[in-house]
C-alpha cells in the first residue's frame, strides 16, 4: 500500500495522524493503515492498558515500514472532557509537529434505556459520541487551518443516526446529531477562505468491534475493522463526503432503500419509524425488494 495510491496530500509519508478511540476496532485498524503509509500516528483512548498494546502494534508497523521506532504515540484521553482534547493536541504538536489527519472515532454503545429513563447515562453517552467529536474539532481545527496545508477530518457516524432503528434511542440521537454537525462542518470549511481541510462522515456497516458486538469470533455478516479502514481510504480518495460502508449482509442498494424509506416517512406522512410499524411492514418489504 502506498500514499500515491490514494493521491491524498494529507496522508503523505511523515505527516501526522491523530485518532481517538484508537485502542481497538475501526480506530486501531485505521492507525495500522496509516502507519503502513509511513505516517506518524497519535493514538488516543481511555483504556491505558489496551491503548499501550495498540500503540505497540502500530509502532511495530511503523518500524517495519520506515525504520523509525518513534512514529507512534499513545495518549490517554477521555473525549467527553474538552480539556483532554486540548491536552491531546498539545502533546501531538509538541511531539510531531503539524497534524494533517484527525479522526474523531471514539464512541460508546451502551443503552441508557427509554426516553424518560436515566438522564445521567444519556448525557454520558452523548458527551462521548457527539460532544467528543465537537471537542476534537475545537482542539485541532484552528491549528490545522493556521497551517494552510492539506488536512482531513473524519467523524465516525452510524447508519443508526440516519434510519434510527428502535433499540438504543440515545445512541441514535448522538449519531444523528453528529451527522448534522459534520455536514455543517464540511460546509463551513468549504466556505472558509484559504481553508484546505476536507471533511468526511464515516458510516460503517456491521463491523466486528468491541462496540458493536460482544462476540469473541467475527459473525459471518460483519466486516472487519481493516475492511472499513481500507474502504474509508478509497472513498476519501474519490472525494466522497458520505463514506457509506456495506458489510457482508447489507449491500449499498439495501442501505439506500432503507434510508429512502426513512425520509419517505416525512414525505408520505407515515407514522414515525414506519419501517417497524405493523401497518407498514408489508409495504416496506415490497419497497426493499423492488
Amino acid at each position: 500500500m502506498t500514499a500515491e495510491r490514494y493521491a491524498l496530500p494529507a496522508l503523505a509519508p511523515g505527516h501526522v495522524a491523530v485518532i481517538t478511540g484508537a485502542a481497538s476496532g475501526i480506530g486501531l485498524a485505521v492507525a495500522r493503515q496509516l502507519a503502513a503509509l509511513h505516517m506518524k500516528v497519535v493514538l488516543a483512548d481511555r483504556d491505558k492498558a489496551q491503548l499501550d498494546l495498540a500503540a505497540g502494534e502500530v509502532a511495530a508497523i511503523a518500524l517495519a515500514n520506515s525504520g523509525e521506532d518513534g512514529d507512534a504515540m499513545a495518549v490517554v484521553c477521555d473525549v467527553s472532557e474538552p480539556e483532554d482534547l486540548a491536552r491531546l493536541a498539545e502533546a501531538a504538536y509538541a511531539r510531531f509537529g503539524e497534524v494533517s489527519f484527525l479522526m474523531n472515532n471514539a464512541g460508546v454503545g451502551n443503552n441508557p434505556g427509554k426516553p424518560w429513563e436515566d438522564r445521567d447515562a444519556w448525557r454520558k453517552l452523548i458527551d462521548t459520541n457527539f460532544w467528543g467529536a465537537v471537542h476534537g474539532v475545537e482542539a485541532f481545527a484552528p491549528r490545522m487551518l493556521a497551517q494552510g496545508s492539506a488536512g482531513i477530518i473524519v467523524n465516525t457516524g452510524s447508519k443508526q443516526g440516519i434510519t434510527t432503528p428502535p433499540g438504543n434511542l440515545a445512541y441514535n440521537v448522538s449519531k444523528a446529531a453528529l451527522k448534522t454537525y459534520t455536514e455543517g462542518l464540511a460546509h463551513e470549511l468549504r466556505n472558509t477562505p484559504d481553508a484546505n481541510i476536507a471533511v468526511h462522515l464515516l458510516i460503517p456497516g456491521f463491523t466486528f468491534t468491541g462496540l458493536t458486538t460482544g462476540a469473541t469470533e467475527k459473525p459471518a455478516s460483519a466486516w472487519t475493522g481493516d475492511q472499513v479502514a481500507e474502504f474509508m481510504l478509497e472513498s476519501m480518495a474519490r472525494g466522497d463526503f458520505y463514506i457509506l460502508c456495506p458489510d457482508n449482509e447489507a449491500t449499498r442498494e439495501m442501505d439506500e432503500r432503507r434510508m429512502a424509506w426513512a425520509i419517505g416517512d416525512i414525505i408520505e406522512n407515515r407514522p414515525a419509524l414506519s419501517r417497524w410499524h405493523p401497518d407498514h411492514k408489508e409495504a416496506f418489504a415490497s419497497f426493499l425488494k423492488k
